[in-house]
C-alpha cells in the first residue's frame, strides 16, 4: 500500500498500513473511488483513499 504520508507504516506502532487488524470507521464513495475513515490497532485515526490506482493512507493522527 503507498503513503501520501510519507510511511507504508504507522509512525506511532510501525504496524504496515497493509495490516490487519484496522478499524473501518466509516465509508464514503466518492466519484474517483471511496475514502475509507480506519482506526489502526494503536488508536491512530487514518483517512484512506481507495480507487483505480490503489489504497492510500492520505493522513493520520495521534493515538488516541
Amino acid at each position: 500500500m503507498t503513503s501520501t504520508t510519507g510511511a507504508t507504516a504507522c509512525p506511532h506502532c510501525g504496524r504496515p498500513d497493509g495490516a490487519e487488524p484496522f478499524q473501518v470507521v466509516s465509508r464514503h464513495l466518492t466519484a474517483a473511488g471511496s475514502t475509507l475513515w480506519t482506526r489502526c490497532a494503536c488508536g491512530s485515526l487514518q483517512v484512506r483513499t481507495a480507487d483505480g490506482c490503489g489504497t492510500r493512507v492520505v493522513s493520520r493522527s495521534r493515538p488516541t
